[in-house]
């Protein structure tokens, strides 16, 4: 790994804010590492506020959304709130449909099946809504590259309201409103909501003209960090303010379908870490492994008995999720290390029987491994369709985009893609984006870097900066836990390998005329013999709490040590 330290502020910088705060060097360094600088920043950054969440009006369409909507509800017609299958798309449909079934009853839910309909509108949703005399769809976490599926729905006289936040192609979908941020001629002064953000947004805009404050929405809050925690977006800014709050409402007043989740677990209180790999994952196993519906039904249910009953159903989903995910990494490692050479700037695998549910994990799992931009492919219907995910540093949407003459269709993010292309298009792809990335990478973003925030001696780790830096949560991308590196530590002699084949590395580390202090390294078990030699060594880590028996101490986390 690359360990980059961050360039350390000026020290009048560091001083001036050390002073204004009222705390220490060390604080005041990483505060304005974060762009923070004087008492105002630190104080919102410290206590996010509600009334810091900009006003939803300023986001283009935002009008006409609310007046079509309005007009809807007037004219006593039937909506339709439709959303992607993964953990963004469902709980903005959750958040859209029971916000809208507080006061008006004529409002159905649909997800597509990700196996026969694939990700985004689909012709069959749409056939869906006619069917069922629907004229107005609401469409979350999709719909911005829905151009044709769109004009299908208005030769059906279905109206479309778009709330999406992934890029929009050159040519934008003839819906009544657009809400997407990304778009180039929207105003909204921050960039980087979630589908479900973009969603609570339209609430908050219909909230307004019905005489509700922002108070009154805090209760859907939950669905929303749990949106921002699952789909990476940066924790900052307006995500940082939703996140706050909504994890106070998931850990003082969760609705009852969450609720059920987390007691299916031992934690009390959860962090937006948490979140991501115990919250996330189960709603997410529903859309990939049966149908994304269940999800939205257990967010949207308000009997705990029942809710318990579709928690312990998608545990199951999730279980087996597991168990699939396991399975085919190993089968793509294979494949990659027998058809592997050695300047390969990109991992490419396919097999026609991978599960489509999982090939997301699969992906970033080999990502993990190989450190280099990857696409997972399998067999779906006619097609191949893919996950791609990439390396920090590197937009794997716009080495897409220069492959799109080969793709049926693609959409995404910087980091995270979906496409489908036909089968015979396959081999001409691959090479295509392998060579599109040699060109446009650099070369050393191949490599897995360590942003280390500062350089720390073992007598600073103190319970007090423990406290202050867990009121730098919650972390995310933009607000990462802060990353120390430690110099010339040695162990007390208590270092061993732990869990599995002893692939995790427990030790006691100190510096000369420190107290030792317990560390914990996942997945470094290959380290003991450096941490067991005679030689000091350095380490990079974070701070952490270990609990034992009641007992809470602090911890080092390490990332690497060497």
């Amino acid at each position: 790994m690359r360990w980059t330290i961050k360039p350390r502020p000026t020290k009048e910088n560091i001083d001036h804010l050390s002073k204004e705060l009222g705390v220490d060097d060390l604080v005041a360094q990483l505060l304005i590492q974060r762009g923070i600088t004087n008492y105002e920043e630190a104080k919102s950054f410290f206590r996010p506020e509600l009334n810091h969440l900009h006003n939803p009006f300023l986001m283009k369409d935002m009008g006409l959304a609310v007046e079509r909507i309005e007009q809807a509800i007037a004219n006593d017609e039937n909506i339709l709130v439709y959303g992607d299958y993964d953990v963004d798309g469902t709980t903005s449909v959750a958040l859209m449909s029971s916000y809208l079934l507080e006061t008006y009853s004529n409002v159905a839910t649909y997800i597509p099946d990700r196996y026969l309909e694939g990700y985004g509108i689909s012709l069959k949703g749409i056939d869906f809504a006619a069917d069922n005399d629907i004229s107005l769809i609401i469409a979350l976490d999709c719909g911005i590259k829905a151009v044709e599926q769109i004009k299908y729905a208005k030769e059906k006289g279905i109206d479309f309201i778009v709330c999406d936040h992934h890029r929009p192609g050159d040519i934008l979908p003839d819906a009544v409103a657009i809400l997407d941020p990304k778009q180039k001629d929207c105003e909204y002064p921050y960039k980087e909501l979630c589908g479900c953000g973009v969603g609570f947004k339209l609430i908050q805009a219909l909230g307004s003209k019905q005489g509700k404050t922002i108070d009154d929405l805090i209760l859907y809050m939950d669905l929303v960090a749990t949106a921002i925690a699952a789909d990476i977006v940066p924790i900052t800014d307006e995500n940082r303010v939703l996140a706050y709050h909504g994890l106070m409402v998931i850990n003082e007043n969760p609705r009852t379908g969450i609720k059920a989740l987390i007691d299916q677990t031992k934690k009390t209180e959860l962090t937006i870490t948490d979140v991501v790999f115990i919250i996330a994952p189960r709603i997410n196993a529903a859309g990939r492994m049966k149908h994304g519906q269940h999800a939205v039904a257990l967010l949207m249910e308000n009997d705990f008995t029942t809710a318990k009953r579709y928690a312990s159903e998608i545990e199951d989903f999730n279980i087996e999720r597991r168990s699939l995910d396991q399975e085919i990494t190993k089968e793509a490692l294979v494949q990659i290390q027998e058809n592997r050479e050695e300047k390969n700037f990109t991992s490419v695998v396919y097999n026609e029987n991978w599960h489509k549910g999982v090939i997301g994990i699969v992906a970033s799992r080999l990502t993990e491994t190989y450190y280099r931009p990857t696409l997972v492919f399998t067999k779906s219907g006619d097609k191949l369709a893919a996950s791609a995910r990439s390396v920090k540093g590197f937009d794997v949407y716009n080495a897409l985009e220069c492959c799109s003459d080969c793709l049926e269709q693609f959409g995404g993010h910087k980091y995270a893609a979906g496409l489908t292309l036909l089968e015979e298009q396959y081999e001409k792809f691959k090479k295509q984006f392998e060579k599109v990335v040699s060109e446009t990478i650099d070369p050393k973003l191949l490599q897995p870097e360590i942003s280390v925030d500062a350089k720390i001696s073992m007598d600073k780790i103190t319970p007090r900066l423990m406290r202050i830096l867990k009121q730098f949560a919650p972390f995310g991308p933009g607000n990462m836990a802060p990353v120390f590196m430690a110099e010339g530590l040695k162990d007390t002699g208590y270092a061993r390998g732990v869990g599995e084949e002893e692939k995790h590395l427990k030790c006691s580390l100190y510096q000369q005329g420190s107290n030792p202090i317990g560390a914990i390294g996942f997945n470094l078990g290959n380290k003991l013999d450096v941490v067991k030699g005679i030689k000091p060594f350095d380490a990079v880590f974070s701070l952490d709490e270990n609990e034992w028996k009641g007992t809470v101490s602090l911890q080092l986390k390490l990332s690497d040590i060497r």
